[in-house]
């Protein structure tokens, strides 16, 4: 006979989660045990699970972004030849880059705010779907008497680029959702450098054809004489590199379209409490979700959902809870950090073509050799600096913390774009190099890292997602202002047709200027090492965080009138042994 207040049920294939947490009468205590048993959990095959379901969504992103700028060059080869020698015009250039930025502050914005009204479930795997369509479309785009080439690239990066801005919210507020409080900023930083890998594998993949149309490619000395079997092969080059970003997308999608509810939205914004503490449950077991008594689950939605103490969420209570200085200057450092960065992170890459000719991987005596130093050289330059960046910050995230890491790499960029500003005439090539190498790694290192795992932590849940989309969204507003306005500022008082860059000193200095103004604005954020998501959102009693408007009266006075402990943990200790 069960004891009462447990349900009957339950087997080996299907446990009755909701007996482990009868004997508890406030459902606001079960919360705080369901989910201090997720922070707590050691670290298992779940968190790499999780871990790897939303890398490699990064993995395909970093690969699409990184992709277009070696497919740029094939695309002024064959739809270029006659109107400009073969080479893509810059303004061309330009606005096939910052098409998909424009698509990506879409995505980040509207996935971010649709996540929190319908759940991360819910959407997590339609951005993969985008992406994976606007991939294919890509490849398989050409041009007609009616549309030029441009156009529906640029169209279709559109497409893509809200596919990838999705993806930057979910991945990061399921991972840290799902995490243990002790290694929370590895398992977000193990996803975040998964860009790393995937700028390595678009290099690996512009080799791989490269060589794959060696003997084509060789029949051409100059991309303007690219014509006949040269230029067939470099059509199918560029086709084979932007579609190759599908594959990945296609393996990871059936594990997202699968993957469970984070037990935290089904607590606080959808506010099923049987739910939540099943998934919990099943979550930590490895089962995909919990199967709860559905007669208990209607019961506690109508009996016990009213006593929840976490606010609703509401668009009124969000910019209450934002008009409020100490909340609303976290969200302004998180978004105005990531912003500041993206300035001088995507800038630098524009520069790119200055850095390989210094390395000797620029130029070639054949349109083979030219295309195979370029893919060379930023492998390379990956190697060199960002992938050892990213996951030092996997290693020393969670040891060092958060924020000294953000505000140490603001100062190191600061100095070494002031070094290359100031001194560029007197930095030689070797110079030059390594100070860039040093900057891709500090980048990653520092606050590329760091402005992408701590707005998945410090908000509360009904607005974690929607928050980090505005931080990321941000962000992709500073890459559009780099690649539109101060990029171009570099070649300022060049001849016409010149590919000199007599204003380069004065573009690093101006990225120094921005990376000094980034260490004031990660003095806003909080340091969110080792402190659990109810803490960090100030709904802990008795931890510096603690904000009273952000939970009801009625617990702040069962506290106070129980000495600062709440009287349903009193309760636990003296209720019976769970029966299964």
């Amino acid at each position: 006979m069960a004891t009462p207040g447990y349900t009957s049920g339950g087997n080996a294939a299907f446990h009755n989660f909701h007996n482990d947490y009868a004997h508890i009468a406030d459902p606001n205590e079960r919360r705080r045990l369901a989910l201090a048993e997720i922070d707590k959990a050691p670290f298992g095959w779940y968190h790499v699970r999780a871990c790897v379901v939303a890398g490699i969504g990064f993995f395909t992103d970093a690969y699409d972004l990184f992709a277009i700028g070696l497919v740029t060059n094939l695309l002024g080869i064959v739809y270029f030849q006659h109107s400009n020698k073969g080479k893509i015009p810059s303004e061309v250039d330009t606005a096939i880059k910052i098409s998909t930025s424009a698509g990506t502050v879409i995505g980040q914005v509207g996935f971010g705010i649709m996540a929190d009204i319908v759940g991360r479930k819910k959407m997590y795997g339609l951005e993969l779907m985008v992406i994976i369509f606007a991939t294919l479309a890509q490849a398989l785009s050409a041009a007609s008497p009616a549309i030029s080439i441009t156009g529906i690239i640029i169209f279709w990066r559109v497409i893509m680029g809200i596919g990838i801005g999705g993806d930057y919210p979910l991945s990061s507020i399921i991972t840290s959702e799902f995490a243990t409080t002790k290694w929370r900023g590895a398992m977000m930083g193990s996803v975040f450098a998964m860009q790393g890998i995937g700028q390595f594998a678009a290099g690996i993949m512009a080799m791989i054809v490269t060589a794959g149309f060696k003997e084509s490619l060789m029949t051409a000395k100059t991309v303007d004489q690219c014509t006949g079997v040269c230029g067939l092969a470099v059509d199918k080059m560029w086709r084979v590199i932007i579609g190759f970003g599908a594959v990945p997308g296609c393996i990871a999608l059936y594990y997202r379209l699968t993957i469970p509810e984070t037990p935290r939205y089904t607590f606080d914004v959808a506010r099923d409490i049987v739910k939540a503490g099943s998934d919990a449950k099943a979550y930590l077991q490895g089962d995909a979700h919990g199967v709860p008594d559905e007669v208990e689950r209607v019961k506690a939605i109508q009996n016990d959902t009213p006593q929840m103490m976490i606010p609703k969420a509401s668009w009124r209570d969000f910019f209450t809870h934002y008009g409020k200085w100490r909340n609303g200057k976290v969200l302004l450092g998180t978004a105005g950090s990531w912003f500041l960065l993206d300035v001088a992170f995507y800038g630098l890459g524009l520069n790119n073509t200055v850095i390989l000719s210094q390395i000797g991987y620029s130029g070639g005596a054949t349109v083979y050799q030219q295309l195979y130093n370029t893919a060379t050289g930023n492998l390379i330059l990956v190697c060199a600096g960002a992938i050892p960046g990213y996951w030092f910050t996997v290693g020393l995230v969670d040891t060092v913390g958060r924020k000294p890491i953000q505000i140490g790499g603001f100062a190191i960029l600061t100095l070494i774009f002031s070094v290359i500003g100031f001194a560029f005439h007197k930095i030689n090539g070797q110079g030059l190099l390594a100070l860039y190498v040093l900057a891709q790694f500090f980048f990653n290192f520092g606050p590329n890292s760091t402005t992408f795992i701590v707005p998945g932590e410090c908000f509360p849940t009904r607005y974690r997602s929607s928050s980090h989309g505005i931080s990321a969204a941000s962000g992709k507003v500073g890459a559009i202002l780099a690649q539109a306005l101060i990029g171009p500022l570099r070649t300022r008082g060049a001849p016409a047709g010149s590919s000199a860059s007599p204003w380069l000193n004065h573009v690093m200095e101006i990225f120094a200027l921005f990376m000094f103004c980034g260490i004031f604005t990660s003095l806003l954020i909080p340091e969110t090492k080792r402190k659990t998501l109810e803490q960090l959102a100030g709904e802990v009693p008795g931890t510096p965080e603690y904000d009273p408007d952000n939970v009801r009266g009625l617990q702040n006075h069962k506290i106070m009138e129980h000495g600062g402990h709440s009287p349903d943990v009193e309760r636990i200790s003296e209720a019976p042994k769970k029966v299964v």
